[in-house]
């Protein structure tokens, strides 16, 4: 399978995810993991956005460290997939625009126009990800494995990893 193909897959893993896990450093070294709600993904154009409060410990977290990682997990199907990237913190009105939704307003007292808005762009440097394919299908695999002594489970579904 070629890169591009790996990326489409992820794309299409993840693009109907609401939310994912943003783990940053913070100023003592710690990592942290917070949700997140997905705005935009386009891992061909290498971005994903995200809107933040500038007032938030997590874009306080990505001032200090443009370090992140993205974690999404599939409810259906049980795949996963993890993407490595830097943040950036961009003051974009168009792009603020395009990404709005009335859903915001309830965390921004003064809507589109609140000054402590803070758009979150990721710029991924590479992605992992794990489908575990059917999980009756694995299970049986799994007791089966378990129930003969030095048999491990084998198939139990795709890995692959790559870089942007």
């Amino acid at each position: 399978m070629s890169k591009q193909e790996h990326i489409d897959k992820i794309q299409n893993l993840i693009k109907d995810i609401k939310y994912t896990m943003m783990t940053t450093v913070n100023s003592e070294g710690h990592i942290h993991a917070w949700p997140m709600t997905n705005s935009e993904i386009s891992l061909a154009a290498k971005e994903i956005w995200f809107i933040g409060d500038k007032k938030s410990d997590v874009v306080k977290d990505l001032q200090n460290n443009a370090q992140v990682n993205l974690s999404y997990a599939t409810q259906d199907e049980k795949n996963y997939v993890s993407i490595t990237g830097h943040a950036e913190l961009p003051d974009d009105k168009q792009k603020l625009e395009e990404l709005w939704s009335p859903v915001y307003n309830a965390f921004f007292e003064h809507g589109k126009e609140d000054p402590d808005i803070q758009l979150i762009k990721v710029v991924p440097r590479g992605a992992e990800y794990w489908m575990s394919g059917s999980s009756v299908l694995n299970m049986l695999k799994m007791t089966a494995a378990a129930l003969q002594d030095g048999k491990t489970a084998e198939d139990m579904g795709e890995n692959h990893t790559i870089e942007f």
